[in-house]
């Protein structure tokens, strides 16, 4: 598919103005006349109340339905724990890997603005069809009770269940990859103010994005948890149909971007041309002799050339076959591509490496948000003196609030601090801040495998608070000892989350940046499936065994602890190779880059200092 120009959808008409490519000539280098390009008018913080107005809202609806759906699995439709688990895992996998097929259809065919408008409205849809579930009798298995065994939900049930969780998979799939660079758009890349906007913006989308996840993870849990589900399902339908109202509200006045072709040709004409080209011997001085045609109004930003992956340069090699147009564009690109696509290609090979250790450490938050609240059911959950009793799910929270407080330290506190001390705008460059993340998100597993140690010894040796329905007795341990596990998983996010999403924003090309939103969450897809094949196979490895079953139905007769200890030592070794990688990685952009000229007839290499 033949890649267009960047376009721009605006709502000004203003006259255009014109801009040369005055880039270095090399052997068959394109010089371009002058081209026009449309105004754009950036408002940046200005459109912000509509893009952060409407995830508020849109985080608060499907998060309030979401948040508490462990719960519901199996109060509700009657499942066993593991099988609730497990439905979760898949499903978060789910919808994750959709972001990647979302991302597909919004940077080829219809932008990010026509993504998000089918998404936010399929959300809205699938919370009212999770809302049906339980407001209406017939679309729920009869209430269990206090009885040992349960009548299971029928096929009927299942499938109407099934359809309101796939209007989730397709609104969370959509929105997920497009709202952060939707808002990122909104600013001009190329001024000083546009670019701090950008990098401020991704830190404050963070912060409403835990902010609506604790108020669910608090008010709306504790509704469906101790008021009712029917009602406390209609909060979040409610939001999500405000956040479609909002979105809509800004319409005149956001940057759209349209679609520019599919990305995914550009790479594959680069893989296949340096596959069909691979016989021919490399050229010297490859910055300067590589074939180089830079488009008029390109969307990418110029690469200059680096010296990793060289077996992908061949495919810029112009071989006497090659034909060209008049203009200097290849006749066929599947026969020659451009230096320029193969350092896009090579973009995002770097990125991989990064990409599969980041995914290893979502592990950790994965099991965050599921175990705890198990542990949270056979703790004494009681506050105060007045038998007010937290919510299950709601402790989940502690996570979302230790992000959301370390946040804001980080943006006001930490980074005008570290930006003195090492000259850097972001303060530490964003290889340091996932990397941080990972090692948070290992003390955070270290620290749950010893409270849960600390949890099952109390049930097993001190007085109980009685039964937990379907479960086992309720340690006498506070639930409040799970804060510190949390709180460093919050504070893993806020290292680890925001620094992959700015991380692939930045290195990916920028056509491409709905795909750089989609990878984060198919990170996420892969630890969630990963989670998934773990429980399945500790639980069936276990089982039998003379220890007993780590993940029992019954924590008490289990060994969750060990199941922490052996998700940190994966992290641990994950943490190990990420820093290999990290030392390997370049960053995108001529400020980042190795800057290879020559000199005297001898090739000299100039590193740049934000390596790492």
């Amino acid at each position: 598919m033949e890649r267009k120009p960047l376009e721009v959808e605006s709502t000004d008409h203003q006259k255009p103005s014109s801009a040369v490519y005055n880039g270095p000539v090399t052997a068959v280098d394109s010089v371009q006349e002058e081209v026009q390009e449309t105004k754009v008018v950036y408002r940046g913080w200005k459109v912000m109340p509509f893009i952060i107005g409407n995830e508020t809202f849109e985080k608060l609806g499907i998060i309030g339905t979401l948040s508490n759906l462990l719960v519901y699995l199996t109060a509700v439709f009657n499942m066993k724990s593991i099988t609730a688990a497990t439905i979760i895992n898949a499903f978060s996998g789910t919808i994750n890997f959709g972001t990647f097929v979302a991302a597909f259809l919004c940077d080829t065919y219809f932008g990010r603005y026509k993504t998000l408008t089918v998404a936010v409205i399929a959300c809205f849809l699938g919370s009212l069809v999770i809302l049906l579930t339980a407001a209406v009798p017939q679309l729920h298995p009869a209430p269990c009770g206090t009885a040992l065994t349960c009548t299971g939900p029928s096929g009927g049930q299942i499938a109407f269940l099934l359809m309101g969780l796939a209007f989730l998979v397709v609104g969370a799939g959509g929105i997920r990859p497009c709202n952060l660079a939707f808002g990122a758009d909104q600013f001009n890349p190329k001024s000083e103010s546009g670019k701090r906007g950008i990098d401020s913006f991704f830190n404050w989308y963070f912060f409403t994005f835990t902010l609506a996840q604790i108020l669910s993870l608090t008010l709306v849990v504790y509704i469906q948890s101790n008021v009712s589900w029917t009602i406390g399902l209609t909060i979040p339908v409610v939001l999500m149909f405000l956040a479609c109202v909002i979105f809509f509200a800004g319409d005149k006045l956001y940057v759209k971007i349209k679609a520019s072709g599919s990305p995914l040709a550009s790479i594959a004409q680069v893989i296949t041309v340096a596959i069909k080209k691979r016989g021919l011997k490399h050229v010297k001085q490859p910055w300067l002799n590589l074939y180089n045609y830079y488009p008029p109004k390109y969307a990418n930003s110029k690469l200059k050339y680096t010296d990793q992956f060289r077996f992908l340069d061949k495919a810029a090699i112009l071989a006497p076959e090659d034909k060209l147009e008049a203009d200097g564009k290849p006749v066929d690109p599947w026969k020659l591509s451009t230096m320029q696509q193969v350092e896009e290609v090579k973009c995002i090979v770097r990125v991989l490496p990064i990409w599969f250790a980041s995914s290893i450490y979502y592990l950790t938050i994965t099991q965050q948000m599921t175990y705890p609240v198990f542990q949270a059911l056979q703790s004494d959950r009681s506050l105060g003196s007045g038998g007010f009793v937290v919510p299950a799910a709601t402790y989940v929270v502690f996570l979302m609030t230790g992000m959301t407080v370390f946040i804001i330290i980080y943006d006001r506190v930490l980074v005008p601090t570290l930006r003195r001390i090492t000259g850097l705008d972001t303060g530490i460059t964003l290889l340091q801040r996932i990397g941080t993340g990972i090692f948070f998100a290992f003390l955070s597993l270290i620290v749950s495998g010893f409270v849960e140690e600390r949890r099952r010894n109390f049930a097993l040796t001190k007085p109980t608070l009685g039964m937990a329905p379907r479960k086992g007795e309720i340690s006498s341990m506070s639930a409040m000892w799970l804060i510190p596990q949390l709180t460093l998983a919050g504070i893993a996010e806020a290292f680890g989350a925001i620094g992959q999403m700015e991380f692939y924003y930045k290195q990916f090309p920028e056509n491409m940046r709905s795909f750089a939103g989609s990878i984060f969450y198919v990170g996420g897809g892969v630890s969630s499936y990963l989670g998934s094949f773990l429980i399945a196979t500790v639980h069936r490895t276990t089982q039998n065994s003379a220890g007993g079953n780590w993940l029992a139905e019954d924590l008490n007769k289990g060994r969750l602890d060990l199941f922490y200890f052996m998700i940190a030592g994966i992290l641990a070794v994950n943490f190990a190779y990420f820093l290999v990688m990290s030392r390997w990685y370049r960053y995108k952009g001529s400020d980042d880059e190795v800057t290879t000229y020559e000199t005297n007839g001898d090739m000299v290499k100039q590193q740049d200092k934000n390596k790492v």
